[in-house]
């Protein structure tokens, strides 16, 4: 895929999938409703939790791009992408999605979204377990073999991995 049409369909996607997934989701639960008061503390580490918790999904899908392809199943890249947050965690997006859904449950003192950020978490674990990771067997074989058995898939790994030459 071109890069032009892999970033208009990246970008597309980003707002379809993960805009869902990370605004109107927690919007629906608590309409963005701050408690009042709200405190300094409060709004300070929710606020830095959404920030971190966005920027993986972000770089990712740039990485993507650069890569020829796009995150979306039907639009992959022809090459296995092991750059930038895939270096320490196989799933930078949906961590990074549920880390911001996390920081909104803080800024808004929500235990439905906490609820929503295990179901969230649950279901997208389901859908790598049982769907992406045998595609990215099928796809790229061995590859993904060695990058499966050296960066964790939940949490990160604390210095990044280099695939071998």
């Amino acid at each position: 895929m071109r890069k032009p049409a892999a970033a208009i369909s990246s970008a597309a996607f980003f707002v379809v999938a993960p805009g869902t997934f990370v605004g109107l989701g927690p919007w629906l639960i608590t309409r963005w409703d701050l408690p009042d008061p709200v405190s300094a503390w409060r709004l300070a580490l929710g606020a830095v939790l959404v920030v971190a918790g966005l920027v993986p999904p972000v770089h990712a899908f740039v990485e993507f791009v650069r890569a020829g392809g796009t995150p979306m199943p039907v639009a992959p890249t022809e090459r296995l992408v092991v750059t930038g947050f895939n270096r320490f965690i196989r799933n930078p997006m949906y961590a990074g999605l549920i880390t911001a859904i996390l920081g909104q449950a803080v800024l808004f003192a929500s235990v439905w979204l906490v609820v929503y950020a295990v179901i969230a978490w649950a279901v997208t674990a389901s859908f790598v377990r049982w769907y992406e990771e045998p595609t990215l067997v099928r796809t790229y074989g061995q590859q993904y073999e060695a990058y499966r058995g050296n960066v964790p898939a939940w949490i990160p790994r604390l210095t990044p991995w280099t695939p071998p030459a």
